[in-house]
C-alpha cells in the first residue's frame, strides 16, 4: 500500500534531515525511515477507525436527543440511516482493523474536535441529503456513501488537512497519496465481505521495502559518486552554489537510474522533476530535468544505464494504479 512515490518523498525528507544536521549514521537513518513509513501507514487504519468514530458520535448525539427532558417528535423519531451504515458497521467489525488498533495503540480519543468537524460537514453536506433521500436502501449505497464523503469532502479540504498535519509531524505530505487508498478499500468492498476480509498491507511485495532501504543505502553511501556526474553538467553554475534540495534530489535520481533496472527511465526522471516541482524552488524542475537529462545520456555511452525488458504480466512501476475514478 506504501507505494513508490511516497517512499521517494519520505527517503528524501530522511536524506535532506541528515544532510542539514551532518549525520551519516546509515542504521539510524533507516530506522527513521521505516519508522516514517509505519508512521504513514498508520494513517490508512486512521482514516478507516474515523468511519467508526463518525457512526459513533451520531449515534450517542441522537441519544443524547431522545433522553432530552422534552423531546420534540424529531427527537424521538430520527433518521438513523448514518447510524445504521451497512458499511461503516462491516469495517467496526473487520478484524484487522481491530488487531492494528490494539497493537500500535491506534484511537481518536484525544482528536474528538476532529471527529466533531468532520460529523458536522458530513451532516451540512449535499451528500448526505442525498444519502437521506435515496429510494434505495442497501449494502451498495451504504458503501458509495462513505465513498463520496471520502472523494468530495475529505480529500483536498485544506482545514482538515491542517487539523491531520498538527496531529502528527510524519503525515505532512502523506494524506492526499493515503486517502486514495481508503477510497480503494471502500470501493472494492463487498456486502459479501466477512469481518476477517484483509485490508491493504503496508508493501505491496517485499520488493518495495527493499526498494526503500537501498534507495535510502545507495543516496548516502555513493552520493558523491554520483553528485560527480551531475557536476560535469554544472556549465556556469558553481556546485557549491546549487541548492541542496535540488542537489539531493538529483542524487537520488542517479541512484534509481543505475541501480533500479525495472523501473523505466521515464518514471525515474518524471517522478524526481515532480519532486523539485514541491519540494524545491520554481526553476528547479526545468533545472534538474536538463541536468538528468545529460546524466542519461552519458550513462547510455558508457553502458551503465541498463534496464530490464518487463516479463510478461510483470507489475509496472509506474504507480499509475494509484488513482481512483
Amino acid at each position: 500500500m506504501i507505494n513508490r512515490v511516497l517512499i521517494r518523498i519520505k527517503v528524501l525528507q530522511i536524506l535532506f534531515a541528515y544532510q542539514q544536521n551532518g549525520s551519516n549514521d546509515l542504521k539510524l537513518a533507516e530506522n527513521e525511515l521505516l519508522l516514517s513509513l509505519r508512521r504513514s501507514y498508520d494513517l490508512y487504519y486512521y482514516f478507516l477507525l474515523l468511519i467508526v468514530e463518525v457512526t459513533h458520535l451520531q449515534e450517542r448525539r441522537l441519544d443524547m436527543r431522545r433522553n432530552r427532558y422534552r423531546p420534540a417528535e424529531e427527537d424521538l423519531r430520527p433518521n438513523t440511516r448514518l447510524v445504521d451504515n451497512r458499511f461503516a458497521r462491516q469495517i467496526e467489525a473487520n478484524l484487522a482493523l481491530q488487531a492494528y488498533v490494539k497493537e500500535h495503540g491506534i484511537s481518536w480519543a484525544n482528536e474528538t474536535d476532529f471527529v466533531k468537524s468532520v460529523l458536522d460537514l458530513i451532516l451540512g453536506s449535499e451528500i448526505y441529503a442525498q444519502y437521506l433521500g435515496a429510494k434505495t436502501d442497501s449494502y451498495e449505497v451504504d458503501r458509495d456513501f462513505w465513498r463520496a464523503v471520502f472523494r468530495r469532502l475529505i480529500c483536498g479540504n485544506e482545514s482538515l488537512e491542517d487539523a491531520l498535519e498538527d496531529i502528527s509531524i510524519y503525515w505532512n505530505d502523506d494524506i492526499e497519496i493515503i486517502e486514495t487508498f481508503v477510497i480503494k478499500t471502500i470501493k472494492y468492498s463487498t456486502a459479501a465481505d466477512g469481518p476477517d476480509r484483509p485490508l491493504l498491507p503496508m508493501f505491496k511485495d517485499a520488493e518495495d521495502r527493499d526498494y526503500a532501504i537501498r534507495l535510502l543505502h545507495l543516496t548516502m553511501l555513493r552520493g558523491q559518486e554520483y553528485l560527480a556526474r551531475i557536476d560535469r553538467h554544472l556549465k556556469n553554475w558553481e556546485s557549491d552554489r546549487v541548492a541542496s534540495m535540488d542537489r539531493l534530489i538529483m542524487q537520488m535520481a542517479v541512484a534509481e537510474l543505475i541501480n533500479f533496472p525495472t523501473i523505466p527511465v521515464n518514471v525515474t526522471l518524471n517522478e524526481y522533476i515532480d519532486a523539485a516541482k514541491y519540494y524545491s524552488t520554481p526553476k528547479s524542475s526545468t533545472f534538474i530535468n536538463g541536468i538528468l537529462d545529460a546524466v542519461v545520456q552519458d550513462l547510455k555511452e558508457e553502458n551503465k544505464l541498463v534496464k530490464v525488458p518487463l516479463a510478461k504480466g510483470a507489475r509496472k512501476d509506474t504507480d499509475d494504479d494509484d488513482d481512483d475514478e
